[in-house]
């Protein structure tokens, strides 16, 4: 049975509605000399066989072969005598400007990071954009992408914006530490990138705001780091910081049961013992660095003394990171050398 709709409106009371389609479901039937309602900061878009038709701007309309003369020739008024409803769809589109519009980062992106060597990192943010175009916004957004409800219209731009930003990290190529006083400048670049994918799709991107750039769990553990050896002046303070830290933490397990640690064969006295075999390790690892100008490839290649515990052994794997991320040895030693000292932890039961 035909539904025909002699009056066609929308009211958007949230406030928040970009595009809204009439009806929700199927196509509507529409006769010669039903009201069409449009609103303040609407317009009123007539779709049919995947065209956007004619467009009516706010107030009341009367379909007639006056006002909707793309649409009426589909009726075929020779035939159907301008009375046989037919059928279409109308969409309303807001064209006030939204200020609020939420994007973000649905995954970290991953970035070169010239001083983590790579970083990963999180970002949210607001939009302002402006339909500016209602015909054209239909034709691209409901006609060629399919799109005719609000969330999906808002999930196509979001991924607009993050793909602009992803690119403009890319190029510039500064690290994350530098980003946070460079807000205003991504911010500007993001919108220069998107302003041409919105015009075409008859919108005006008015604003991008970045609120947040932020590093993963992991990103941040390796900023600390590195702030920890800045901080500490040099690689062989920092490793008798580390090792200092774990000679306490082996003393203060020694008196709850030697439990944590027991397994690993070291209590409060092997401890100690721990300290003296971390401070002959760090004197040898830092023995390649302090002849790094006399033969630098002997130094990326050499190796402390042969660890016989399994402390020793994580204590080495240790060393392996902070000697990786200070630039003393390749990517490619590391890992050789992290393969061999792994397979020496299971050796030790570990």
């Amino acid at each position: 049975m035909a539904r025909i709709f002699d009056i066609v409106e929308f009211v958007d009371e949230a406030g928040d509605e970009i595009v809204h389609r009439f009806p929700e479901r199927g196509s509507g039937d529409f006769r010669i000399g039903s009201q069409v309602i449009v609103r303040e900061s609407q317009a009123a878009i007539f779709f049919r066989d995947g065209k956007a038709l004619d467009v009516l701007g706010p107030g009341r309309h009367t379909i007639s072969t006056a006002n909707i003369p793309y649409l009426v020739e589909f009726v075929g008024k020779h035939l159907f005598s301008d009375q046989t409803p037919f059928k279409a769809e109308v969409y309303f589109v807001t064209t006030r400007e939204l200020l609020d519009m939420k994007w973000g980062t649905p995954e970290p992106i991953t970035i070169r990071d010239p001083a983590l060597r790579m970083a990963r990192l999180r970002a949210f943010g607001t939009y302002g954009m402006q339909v500016t175009d209602p015909q054209l916004f239909v034709n691209k957004i409901v006609g060629t992408q399919r799109l005719y409800r609000t969330s999906d219209v808002e999930k196509f731009l979001r991924s607009i914006i993050i793909t602009k930003m992803t690119d403009l990290l890319g190029e510039m190529g500064r690290s994350i530490l530098d980003i946070p006083a460079m807000m205003e400048e991504l911010s500007a670049g993001i919108r220069a990138k998107a302003a041409d994918d919105f015009t075409a799709r008859g919108i005006t991107l008015t604003n991008v705001y970045i609120e947040s750039i932020s590093p993963t769990e992991e990103t941040a553990k390796a900023i600390d780091q590195a702030a920890a050896m800045g901080a500490l002046g040099d690689m062989d303070a920092y490793l008798k910081y580390k090792a200092a830290l774990a000679m306490g933490d082996a003393a203060q397990q020694e008196g709850g049961g030697a439990g944590g640690l027991a397994g690993a064969g070291v209590g409060l006295g092997a401890g100690a013992g721990m300290g003296m075999a971390m401070a002959q390790m760090m004197a040898q690892a830092m023995q390649p660095q302090q002849q790094q100008q006399a033969a630098p490839a002997a130094s990326a290649a050499a190796a402390p003394a042969t660890p016989q515990t399994a402390a020793d052994v994580k204590a080495m794997l240790d060393n392996l990171d902070m000697r990786l991320a200070a630039g003393e040895i390749s990517e490619d030693i590391y890992s050789k050398l992290y393969a061999k000292w792994e397979a020496k932890l299971k050796e030790l039961g570990e």
